[in-house]
């Protein structure tokens, strides 16, 4: 055989980590896993529907050493349902600074490390980035197993623009906090996702639709599950609708980017002008908002700087 053309082998481990081949269970047969490079395994799981797991992912989570999780209790639920025996380790916010140097440790020793989140990809909204970040600065291996994404899922059913979008993340809980963001956010030209609680629902669309204006979005709910639901409409119809509503299950908010036509700073003061010669500030703001499609609260802090400036002494 060509010595430069030999076929890659995976790296032997220590004689004491030698163990029976791994297995999943599809229906009632039992599928042997290939044994598993050292390292660090990123691993996606189903947001919802169990079916959504990949062959490879059942592959890596039954041929790990260790799968670290952030709640052992969620991940027992999949890895009961395939059959695997691999042993779970709580690794989350809470407990990350004292797991991180044993998952470390036993990267070095040579096993495959496994990490999950409790649905979805993860490192989306759940503390996997610093021992990603950890292993690769100590020199591991760390590759992923892609799969399922909220934000994903809901971008591809929600009827908006996907050629450019911004993912947010959680919306500040407290009122003020989550004003000021949502201010930031509009200067944002893509499409907004965002994840959202029942509780808060309300409340973060009322919000986002007097800071974004009267841009289209979607509601989606529960994404794979029995009950899923996507709802539509403009900001401002949806907060109404989950004014006195609290959802259940897991949320993604999709919204539109702002409109390619809005008016420049300049047009906008001549129309801010034009109707404080008319109508009050807050009437002024509300007409001046609705014709040019911008943010309510954006219209509003214009107005008060131009009367400021109009009232300035001369």
């Amino acid at each position: 055989m060509n010595p430069l053309h030999r076929p890659s082998r995976v790296p032997d481990r220590p004689a004491s980590q030698e163990s029976p081949p791994r297995q999943y269970v599809l229906g009632e047969q039992a599928v042997s896993a290939p044994r598993l490079a050292p390292g660090l395994h990123v691993v996606a799981t189903p947001i919802g529907n169990l079916g959504d797991i990949t062959l490879r992912a059942l592959e890596t989570l039954a041929a790990a050493d260790v799968i670290a999780c952030e709640d052992t209790r969620v991940t027992r639920k999949l890895i009961d349902r395939y059959g695997i025996a691999t042993a779970l380790t709580p690794y989350h916010d809470h407990n990350a600074a004292q797991a991180r140097p044993k998952l470390l440790a036993r990267l070095a020793a040579g096993e495959a490390v496994a990490l999950v989140s409790d649905a979805g990809t993860p490192l989306v909204s759940d503390p996997g980035f610093k021992l990603v970040r950890a292993a690769r600065d100590a020199g591991h291996a760390v590759t992923t197993a892609p799969g399922s994404s909220a934000v994903m899922a809901a971008l591809s059913i929600a009827g908006l623009p996907t050629d450019r979008f911004f993912f947010e993340g959680f919306l500040p809980a407290k009122e003020a906090a989550r004003k000021s963001r949502i201010t930031e956010l509009a200067r944002i030209p893509a499409t907004l996702v965002l994840f959202e609680t029942g509780p808060r629902l309300g409340a973060a669309l009322a919000d986002l639709a007097a800071g974004l204006g009267a841009r289209d979005a979607a509601v989606c709910r529960e994404l794979t599950k029995l009950y899923e639901e996507v709802r539509r409409g403009d900001l401002a119809a949806l907060a109404r609708d989950y004014a006195e509503t609290e959802p259940k299950g897991e949320i993604v908010i999709v919204i539109a980017p702002p409109a390619a036509d809005q008016p420049d700073a300049e047009d906008v003061d001549t129309m801010l002008r034009s109707a404080l010669d008319r109508v009050s500030v807050k009437d002024a703001v509300a007409e001046v908002a609705a014709a040019s499609g911008l943010p309510r609260r954006a219209v509003y802090q214009r107005a008060l700087a131009l009367a400021k400036d109009d009232d300035a002494p001369r």
